[in-house]
């Protein structure tokens, strides 16, 4: 059984991979498992309270999540300025004083030409609860990258042919001219403390947070020193 729900972004998208830096890396054209179930687990938060949240995570961190991506994206790069703690202290009185320095940053930016769909399967999950919280999710990636759900979540039976599941299983047939990415999800060790950010508990790369390996229906239709654009192979 999938319960699928329907996105529309509505603003751009921006997520790098959870091994890049804070002054570079390029964006991944979808959202993340990890990042899917984090803003699950926010929802639960607001909407029903910390104990509810927290009796649910086992099944929202063992959630299976499959991706059908926009059908064409647009991926926009540039340099800009950042602000970032300083490693050494700045003289008193000089244009650079401040906790803050000024550097420049690698970033991309992606555009989405039509909806995202996520479908999510699991054991002894609550069908009722993952739908209001489908509901509540109004952004993926980082801050800002706000969507709209299209309609309520449905539940199928089946996965349809266009959804790529995420997960560890290296036999599932792929595209061969596809586009490769590293998506982060959620290890069966990932406790509901650490996830939680409030507790003040790290999360690490490599053990709690894993990396998953797809392949997805992208082709590379145009680019130039300032864009790339992706269409979904059918």
């Amino acid at each position: 059984m999938w319960l699928i729900a329907e996105y529309q972004p509505t603003a751009l998208f921006s997520l790098k991979p959870a091994w890049a830096t804070s002054s570079g890396g390029k964006s991944l054209l979808v959202p993340t498992p990890y990042a899917i179930k984090m803003a699950l687990l926010d929802a639960a938060f607001r909407t029903a309270g910390v104990t509810a949240a927290q009796e649910a995570w086992p099944w929202l961190r063992d959630l299976i999540v499959a991706l059908r991506p926009a059908e064409r994206v647009v991926v926009t790069n540039l340099f800009t300025k950042i602000l970032k703690p300083r490693r050494t202290e700045a003289g008193p009185g000089t244009q650079h004083a401040g906790p803050l320095g000024k550097t420049i940053a690698f970033r991309e930016y992606v555009y989405f030409d039509g909806s995202l769909g996520i479908a999510l399967s699991g054991e002894s999950i609550e069908q009722a609860r993952l739908a209001e919280w489908l509901l509540n999710v109004n952004y993926l990636g980082k801050r800002g990258g706000f969507v709209q759900l299209l309609r309520p979540p449905a539940a199928a039976d089946d996965l349809p042919p266009e959804f790529v599941i995420v997960d560890r299983n290296p036999n599932r047939p792929f595209l061969a001219d596809g586009i490769i990415q590293q998506l982060d999800d959620c290890d069966p060790s990932l406790t509901f403390d650490k996830a939680n950010v409030y507790s003040g508990r790290g999360v690490k790369l490599g053990k709690e947070r894993v990396l998953r390996h797809v392949v997805l229906p992208y082709r590379l239709a145009r680019s130039s020193k300032s864009f790339s654009l992706y269409e979904r192979i059918e």
